[in-house]
């Protein structure tokens, strides 16, 4: 069933990017319980397998039920476009008992025996703790299964920024929103996403609309959050296909010959654009060595910069594409 957005002009002016290592972190967790989401993420799997077992994740799982409600206040939407782990889990903890009772049972209700079982009437007769224990889980899932690989997944979440906010300025908002997924279609100022449960809707009132690159929603999108929280879109980030392969060999030798293989490499690795911190630690190799390339390349004419937040970002120009595009 579809899930309407209706906007009005002041939504369309406060519509904004964001990623959050929180959602990410919820939706690890879910990962494991979904063997429909496995395909892309083996590799990721078999590293964490056994960390994750050494965690009980029953409560987070009681509140993530297939096809049914799923409580916002363990991942509201992300603060803002780079909030951190530790900024987003301020937030779970500051969560009002009571109303954190009312989303824990709507979940409990739609997973079957939830309500029933000794772990959700534990998390109903004391709300107050339960915000605290699914916050101390959430945190743990985070050091053991998300934060080692952060560097990674933030790279191509910031890519996936860059790209679309690009293709937002040169498309427009409804062509954006069909090239981010084809559940998204927008027809006379209201965004419907397409594939949700239940038939909802909602108007954004001038409250504007969060879009957020996933790498663990794949391949679903996830339209929502009930008032006080901001509405929000959750879509599959782009190039999650090749997220864990490594790069090693990609590198035609004729380009290693003329660049040099620190920099051909450094060159080959820009597939989605990338900040010195995430390329280091794809290649690793010292971030002080990945700056000197791409300084190196950059002055070359091979890639462009661009800061986001933080850090800066760089992509490859024409000519850097032409050039990695040369067969190994």
């Amino acid at each position: 069933m579809p899930f309407h957005l209706y906007f009005d002009e002041s939504d369309l002016l406060r519509c904004r990017f964001a990623l959050s290592p929180l959602w990410e972190t919820q939706e690890a967790v879910r990962l494991l319980r979904r063997p429909g989401r496995h395909g892309y993420h083996l590799p990721w799997l078999r590293r964490v397998r056994k960390d994750a077992a050494g965690l009980d994740l029953t409560p987070l799982w009681l509140l993530m039920p297939d096809g049914g409600y799923n409580p916002d206040f363990i991942c509201p939407p992300p603060l803002g476009p780079l909030a951190t782990f530790a900024e987003e889990i301020v937030t779970v903890r500051a969560m009002d008992p009571a109303a954190a009772r009312d989303d824990m049972a709507l979940a409990l209700s739609d997973t079957p025996g939830g309500l029933r079982s000794p772990a959700g009437q534990r998390m109903l007769a004391d709300p107050a703790r339960a915000v605290r224990e699914l916050a101390d889980l959430l945190e743990r899932a985070w050091e053991l299964m998300v934060e080692p690989h952060w560097p990674r997944l933030r790279a191509l979440l910031e890519a996936d920024i860059a790209y679309h906010s690009r293709r937002l300025a040169e498309v427009g908002f409804e062509r954006l929103l069909g090239e981010v997924s084809p559940r998204l279609q927008w027809a006379d100022s209201t965004l419907t996403v397409v594939g949700t449960v239940g038939n909802h809707s909602r108007v954004l009132g001038g409250q504007g609309l969060v879009l957020v690159p996933s790498v663990f929603t794949w391949p679903d999108v996830v339209g929502g959050f009930e008032p006080p929280w901001q509405p929000a879109v959750v879509y599959p980030a782009r190039g999650i296909g090749g997220l864990w392969t490594e790069s090693a060999g990609r590198t035609p030798d004729a380009l290693a010959r003329l660049l040099g293989r620190g920099r051909a490499d450094v060159l080959c690795a820009l597939g989605e654009p990338a900040g010195t911190s995430a390329l280091a630690n794809r290649l690793s190799l010292a971030p002080s060595s990945v700056s000197a390339h791409l300084s190196a390349l950059r002055a070359a004419g091979l890639l462009t910069s661009r800061r986001y937040g933080h850090q800066v970002l760089y992509e490859r120009t024409p000519l850097g594409i032409a050039l990695a595009a040369q067969e190994p």
